[in-house]
């Protein structure tokens, strides 16, 4: 996504709350080499794997709603039950749709999210805690039920397939069409592109289907990494991202980072430059992985208790 890697790279230029740390993103690239890198392996035991229509609605069902999950102040982490396990997070949100489809919840018919209330998605999203704005998350799948209704006969392989395997192509199209996959910014009067949700679907894709079918596409190299809360801590606590004296402390004490700040646009600006850098270093070494590849590997991190040390930036948004 060139519109995005060069804003990001404009912001991380012109950066004071944010910098990277060029010779801790080179020790870390070393040190993923000395580890023998291992992209993930696409999860299929919280995802949905079934026909691939069904596979490809439930992706953008569950990538609409793939935001927020951390709780409200003084209020409980919302966490489910599932094969006797506890899940929280976007598993949790995985799981959940799984779980609904399974049980005759038709979360993949346009008509159904059109039309979807609160009570509706409180019983799909049932469990302990409850996950912060309900009521955005209800307008987005009733917005994404009208648009598919509309342009698509109710059909999301039709809007796959009108992208003709071009990631880029989908992630743009997902963007003009839906408000919430809408992820702009503006930093010193200057547009800045995230695209965050809209990205991951088409990567979602790529690794649900194995690089096939419904997730062949020809341009995977182009998108960027999928600036979020959670890369932002694991490259902080790799030291590849530092935080000025006020910003620091302000996450380390969850002190909201309000959505659309400096702060807040210069966090993700810096964690897509971050992440493209780690790939060129990588290139460099011999190493050929792609942006995306290189997110998966440091969200997977991240899900490890070392990297929670320190908290994450907490900013109330439905873009991530």
């Amino acid at each position: 996504m060139r519109e995005v890697l060069e804003t990001a790279t404009k912001v991380a230029e012109m950066s004071r709350q944010v910098r990277i740390d060029k010779e801790a993103l080179m020790l870390f690239c070393r040190k993923m080499l000395e580890g023998r890198i291992e992209v993930p392996a696409w999860n299929s035991t919280y995802h949905l794997c079934s026909s691939g229509e069904d596979t490809v609605f439930y992706l953008l069902v569950l990538d609409s709603l793939n935001f927020c999950f951390w709780p409200a102040p003084e209020k409980t982490t919302w966490e489910i039950e599932y094969e006797s396990r506890r899940l929280s997070g976007y598993y949790a949100l995985a799981a959940s749709l799984k779980r609904a489809i399974e049980s005759g919840i038709p979360i993949t018919s346009a008509e159904y999210l059109a039309g979807i209330s609160l009570g509706k998605l409180k019983e799909i999203l049932s469990g302990r805690g409850e996950l912060q704005l309900l009521g955005d998350r209800v307008q987005i799948l009733s917005e994404l039920g009208h648009l598919l209704l509309e342009e698509y006969g109710g059909d999301a392989c039709r809007l796959v397939k009108a992208a003709e395997n071009s990631a880029v192509k989908l992630v743009r199209s997902l963007v003009e069409s839906v408000s919430s996959f809408r992820d702009v910014a503006e930093y010193l009067d200057h547009p800045v592109f995230f695209y965050k949700r809209a990205q991951i679907f088409a990567a979602d894709l790529y690794g649900a289907f194995d690089g096939k079918d419904w997730g062949s596409f020809t341009d995977m190299d182009k998108l960027t990494a999928f600036a979020d809360y959670k890369l932002p801590q694991v490259l902080r606590h790799l030291g590849i991202l530092h935080y000025e004296r006020a910003l620091a402390q302000k996450v380390d004490h969850e002190i909201f980072v309000e959505a659309g700040s400096t702060e807040e646009i210069e966090l993700r600006a810096n964690t897509i430059w971050a992440v493209e850098l780690i790939r060129r270093e990588l290139e460099r070494m011999g190493t050929r992985l792609r942006a995306f590849e290189i997110d998966w590997i440091l969200w997977n991190m991240g899900q490890e208790q070392e990297f929670k040390v320190r908290p994450y930036h907490r900013t109330v948004t439905v873009f991530y």
